[in-house]
């Protein structure tokens, strides 16, 4: 099935290769329609997502704490929500995804907030989930976002359960950008433990 050129310019745009605030305003604008969109490219991130969760968690779903870090409409929330997670909170750096997000009512909170610009609001013994794409043009945002979870893990802040390759992550929408000529494109899960914030020590 060929994609709609539509589809196409709407994606390379947002996979382009702009600044920070303009990137936020494509997603702003992409808002209303990424979810046809994403189904169209068959998106796997968010059944990948919801798999790697369920497989790391210790404790009984309806009681694990979960942020999902750059949550976009929720398409995260709704397969936890299939398992059994309840406890959901979410970040992401538009406003018009986060509002997509809050309509679907499976966020206990959701805070507009962009990894490595500022601190997580994390709950403390929690857990993290993020994904990224390993096409080309995202390789370089790819590079700083690993350098930014290597630093948090480095400070103590986070514990890494795992970050899970996957090859046929979507459609790729350029035959430059699809991985190996598969006509997809590859991405990573990764799943972080929030370290508890040691007690201060008296005296």
């Amino acid at each position: 099935m060929v994609l709609p050129a539509a589809l196409r310019e709407r994606v390379a745009a947002v996979h382009g290769g702009a600044g920070l605030s303009e990137r936020l305003r494509l997603y702003d604008g992409w808002a209303a329609c990424y979810e046809q969109d994403v189904a169209a490219l068959e998106y796997r991130a968010p059944h990948l997502a919801a798999a790697s969760l369920a497989f790391a968690f210790p404790a009984p779903p309806a009681e694990a704490r979960l942020l999902d870090v750059a949550c976009g409409t929720g398409l995260v929330a709704r397969e936890l929500h299939r398992r059994g997670f309840r406890c959901l909170h979410g970040v992401d750096g538009s406003a018009g995804m986060l509002e997509r997000a809050r309509s679907t009512g499976l966020y206990q909170e959701l805070w507009q907030c962009i990894l490595g610009r500022e601190p997580l609001p994390a709950p403390a013994g929690g857990f993290l989930c993020l994904t990224t794409r390993s096409n080309p043009s995202n390789l370089r945002y790819k590079v700083e976002l690993e350098a930014v979870l290597e630093e948090l893990e480095r400070q103590g802040a986070w514990q890494k359960v795992l970050a899970q390759e996957v090859e046929r992550w979507e459609k790729a929408t350029s035959d430059e950008e699809s991985t190996q000529a598969t006509g997809y494109i590859s991405g990573v899960v990764y799943v972080y433990w929030k370290c508890p914030v040691p007690p201060l020590e008296e005296g």
